[in-house]
């Protein structure tokens, strides 16, 4: 056993004690599920672009779905059934880990769920909980071509149904396309987000469910070449009826952005796990390499790429454990997850592209080739930091958290790791979706106070103290607010204090080992030297910002023997996984 055990991933040794016996038997079966598929047959698949029938059917046979995503509350006795986002976490990484088209089957299903289970329609719940038992997928239907995800604007029109229609109990006709919808080939509900027209203003928003194979319901196309099913569609006057509404009004604006929050989290699991797969095959590949009579990884650049790229990837792991606890525990009184969720979806997204570009300079050729994990990571691992929102659009988001964050703590109870058997039914209750600029925070300081005998935590914590500095003497002025390339800037300096604190907690909570975190927060300084020379460099900053960002850049502390010590814990990947042929 070495001491790299438990850190990544791995299919072989893979057995969750922390989760209840059925969540360990289904998250295991879904493994065997994939070993049995084999890499072959998987790749080819990706190659051909084939719709994954095979996996919807397995989720079908298994009730995959059914048991991880449906509310106790609609369980009809199951003690089984929950919405529990450890576990989702935990699959949604399986699910990466083997492909990002059945992680999305799952993603675009939990996103078409989010509209259901949070409105007051006890029949629509009702018909999804059916559906999910009898393995039926799901779709969102928010985004349109000339809108986006804008919800503000929308061309599904929703128009009175005619005397005769009602007397059927057709209260509206829906018209309109829906873009880049997943699963709108066979979702048997789609949450459809549309507006009446004869109403105006905000009052005018509608959520309703569809049916893909209404004769209403038009496939147009799939506007991607992939083994996703990503829809573009059109309603021509489909029938909604009073059981097919599930929000209206503000309601309506209010569960579109509440979906968002429920299935954006999905993406940093589904990255960590598309990244340790692609690990795996680096590592082994590059130890077994020989180059002049050498393993590559003798080369002292390649060993630097490596030991990087592991410390990113357990720093991926350990933000996105620890913000678990987060949503678990959030209520109307404690919503720090709104910070901490699109911090998930654009930074550690965003890590997992970096690590992946990395490693592809070590495996070069390598990466390409069709009999590789690698070549479909490295082709799709981009795809995370764009979904659900751009990485702009979350750090944007973020910098609205930032002074109460950095400046005006308050107190609250600890949060404790959360990976009890528990409906997280908050989920579906999240309330308004203003106030942002309100939340509250805990002090971020102690969580590197109680870690500054570890050198590059030291260091960082200079930085992240003299951030706070500039906040309250060299803030952004009005026209720098109004200048989203300065203030992304900001934000990115910003997320990287965020992002710090929980790898902290997590990695107390965890025991992990100071090498580690150590190497984590060389990293983590030299990141926050690239933002602030940025900022330096933009032309908006003031001398005061420009003397600010000289004065904050700091040299991690090396450690040549620490290096080593990670590295082994590297090397010792060589071979640990191979998905079976």
């Amino acid at each position: 056993m070495t001491t790299t055990d438990g850190l990544l991933f791995n299919p072989n040794t893979y057995d969750p004690q922390e989760f209840d016996s059925e969540t360990r038997r289904l998250l295991r079966a879904t493994i065997d599920w994939f070993e049995g598929q084999g890499k072959k047959r998987i790749l080819d698949a990706d190659l051909a672009a084939a719709w994954p029938a095979d996996f919807v059917e397995f989720v079908k046979r298994e009730k995959l779905f059914a048991t991880f995503l449906t509310p106790s509350e609609f369980a009809d006795g199951n003690s089984d059934k929950r919405w529990d986002a450890a576990r989702n976490a935990a699959l949604s990484e399986i699910l990466g880990f083997y492909g990002l088209t059945y992680w999305y089957t799952e993603q675009v299903t939990i996103l078409g769920l989010g509209p259901v289970w949070q409105s007051e329609n006890k029949d629509a719940k009702l018909k999804a909980a059916d559906d999910l038992e009898a393995g039926e997928v799901m779709a969102f239907g928010l985004s349109e071509r000339d809108h986006g995800a804008d919800v503000y604007n929308t061309d599904m029109v929703l128009e009175p149904a005619s005397e005769e229609d009602r007397e059927n109990g057709i209260l509206y006709r829906a018209t309109g396309e829906k873009y880049y919808i997943g699963n709108g080939n066979v979702a048997s509900m789609v949450s459809v987000f549309g507006r009446r027209g004869d109403v105006e203003g905000s009052d005018a928003y509608v959520f309703f469910a569809a049916d893909s194979r209404h004769e209403n319901y038009h496939l147009i196309d799939n506007v991607v070449h992939m083994q996703i099913y990503v829809s573009t569609f059109r309603l021509e006057n489909y029938p909604v009826r009073a059981e097919d509404i599930l929000h209206e009004g503000v309601e309506a604006f209010a569960a579109a952005l509440n979906t968002v929050n429920i299935g954006k989290f999905n993406l940093c699991t589904c990255s960590i796990g598309m990244v340790e797969h692609a690990f795996y095959e680096a590592i082994t590949h590059a130890q077994n390499r020989i180059l002049y009579g050498n393993p590559v990884t003798d080369f002292a650049h390649v060993r630097t790429s490596f030991v990087d790229s592991y410390s990113r990837l357990v720093a991926m792991k350990l933000f996105s454990q620890r913000s678990v606890d987060y949503l678990r525990n959030a209520s109307l009184e404690d919503r720090r997850y709104l910070l901490f969720n699109p911090v998930t979806k654009a930074k550690v997204t965003m890590e997992g592209e970096n690590i992946v570009r990395t490693l592809h300079d070590v495996v070069a050729a390598k990466g390409y080739e069709k009999n590789t994990m690698f070549r479909e990571v490295a082709q799709l691992i981009g795809a995370l930091p764009r979904l659900e929102g751009t990485v702009h659009v979350n750090v944007g988001l973020v910098l609205k958290f930032m002074p109460q964050y950095m400046l005006n703590p308050r107190a609250y109870e600890a949060i404790p790791t959360s990976t009890d058997a528990a409906d997280d039914v908050f989920f579906w209750n999240q309330g308004p979706t203003r106030g942002a600029a309100k939340v509250q925070f805990a002090d971020w300081a102690p969580a590197y106070e109680a870690a500054v005998d570890i050198p590059n935590v030291a260091v960082f914590y200079e930085q992240a103290k003299a951030f706070r500095d500039l906040l309250l003497t060299a803030a952004p002025d009005a026209e720098q607010q109004k200048d989203l390339d300065f203030l992304l800037n900001v934000g990115h300096l910003f997320t990287l204090i965020v992002y710090g604190q929980l790898i902290l907690e997590q990695a107390g909570l965890t025991g992990l080992d100071a090498d580690i975190v150590d190497q984590i927060f060389d990293f983590q300084v030299r990141d926050f030297n690239t933002y602030a020379v940025a900022l330096h460099g933009k032309p908006t900053a003031t001398t005061a910002q420009q003397d600010w960002a000289l004065a904050a850049i700091r040299k991690p502390v090396p450690d040549a023997e620490r290096f080593l010590r990670v590295w082994e814990r590297v090397r010792a990947h060589d071979g640990a996984y191979e998905m079976a042929p």
